[in-house]
């Protein structure tokens, strides 16, 4: 009886305890929540400097959500900070799936932000009222310093559509104002010789990205132009008509930057394109200048117009071939590309590659990276190029259906060879059933 007695006080003392210190917990909680306010703690009180580090982390919609909750975080929507990089997203409702920057979004940015941005794209989709619509934009950036612009087309080259006074036009206004571009990014584009002169008058000596491919109304003596002024030039990517032997000497000369990166894309136009040959003394001035360039090359070519190609030793690094391309240019490639880097061959027809895959193991002793779609290859001979090049071939993508069984090895027991001699586990690409 006095057990239980006792057993009872003590679960009261205890539940007693247990309360006191939940209201000793609130009223201190409340004391600092009053302390807080007292404090003027509050949300919109938040210093300007956490808000732009709050704001630089939300979507656009979301941002502008938020400039509505008070005028402080609405004065913080509009820190030059925040606007210093932009993407215009101009569609028709009718012809994309990609959400349009709003009108009254972008009068505002004219209006209010014109001479805070610096790094600007305009994503339009394939109608022309969307490319008319970025050049009313450009047309009005008479305040802006931009140090990049690229113009992107997401389907088929909406800015080709323009006429090319009123695009030449808006596009001079950012030469002429910016003063300090350092990236220009303007593929697909009626660009021309006289808008790049602008160019170099206005940003030579701040220019270091310049990528202008599929530009048709450009020649070569205004790339030229760009050469011989823009001794700062990193990166260059622009179609193979466009690339001269005096344009690689240019390239070469003292007073010119390293080069980083040449692109080339070598496009037929039409079946049975002529196409003009580089010496290899212009490559050979250009490897002395610039021993750690990066030449990449995309050939979209038919088998007949390969003929003034890999006759010379290049120094490509990376190379693509996006058309059928036969096993005599393959051969080729094997010996006149000793810096090769990476290598993918889309299609080659129904003669197996043995020999020429394993001279390109035996000459190209930086290749890293190879990928074969329509192609056939042995599994004996594909088994001896992997085993040439080793562990370095960080990148190994080849379909199934490449591989020919032979008397060695069957599709069932390939993949452990081929691991075996890279270091790691391997399989070979499977074609989707959908």
């Amino acid at each position: 009886m006095k057990r239980a007695l006792k057993d009872n006080k003590q679960e009261d003392e205890g539940g007693t305890s247990r309360g006191s210190q939940e209201t000793l917990k609130r009223s201190r909680k409340q004391r600092r929540e009053k302390d807080f306010e007292g404090e003027g703690a509050h949300w919109e009180c938040l210093p300007q400097e956490i808000l732009l580090h709050i704001f630089q982390y939300l979507p656009l919609l979301d941002r502008a959500y938020a400039s509505q909750v008070c005028r402080g975080w609405n004065q913080a929507f509009h820190m030059p900070e925040l606007w210093r990089c932009f993407e215009f997203e101009l569609t028709q409702p009718a012809s994309s799936y990609l959400k349009a920057t709003h009108p009254d979004l972008i009068k505002q940015i004219i209006k209010r932000h014109a001479n805070h941005l610096q790094y600007v794209s305009f994503k339009v989709d394939s109608s022309r009222e969307s490319a008319e619509a970025a050049c009313d934009i450009l047309s009005q950036l008479v305040n802006c310093s931009l140090k990049t612009l690229g113009l992107i087309s997401t389907a088929r080259p909406s800015f080709m559509e323009l006429p090319k006074s009123h695009f030449i036009s808006a596009l001079t206004v950012v030469f002429v104002n910016s003063k300090s571009l350092s990236s220009l990014k303007i593929d697909d584009t009626p660009v021309d010789d006289p808008s790049l002169k602008v160019l170099v008058a206005n940003n030579s000596d701040t220019l270091k990205l310049l990528k202008m491919s599929s530009c048709p109304h450009v020649s070569p003596a205004g790339i030229l132009c760009v050469a011989d002024q823009c001794h700062g030039l990193r990166e260059l990517a622009l179609n193979y008509h466009l690339l001269s032997d005096e344009l690689l000497i240019a390239l070469s000369s003292e007073k010119h930057v390293h080069l980083e990166h040449l692109r080339i894309d070598v496009i037929s136009e039409n079946p049975g394109q002529q196409f003009h040959s580089i010496k290899k003394s212009s490559w050979d001035a250009m490897m002395r200048h610039s021993p750690k360039f990066n030449l990449v090359m995309y050939f979209f070519l038919y088998e007949d117009e390969f003929g003034p190609f890999f006759r010379d030793e290049i120094p490509v690094t990376h190379l693509y071939f996006g058309r059928s391309v036969s096993k005599d240019v393959l051969g080729r490639v094997g010996l006149t590309c000793p810096r090769l880097v990476e290598l993918v061959v889309c299609a080659n027809g129904l003669r197996p590659l043995d020999e020429e895959l394993i001279r390109i193991a035996q000459r190209c002793t930086q290749l890293s990276a190879i990928g074969l779609g329509e192609c056939e290859v042995s599994c004996s001979a594909f088994v001896e190029f992997v085993k040439m090049c080793g562990d370095r071939l960080t990148q190994l993508s080849i379909m199934e259906e490449v591989l020919v069984p032979d008397h060695r090895y069957g599709l069932d027991d390939i993949h452990w060879e081929v691991s075996k001699h890279l270091g790691r586990v391997w399989f070979p690409d499977m074609m989707p059933t959908w």
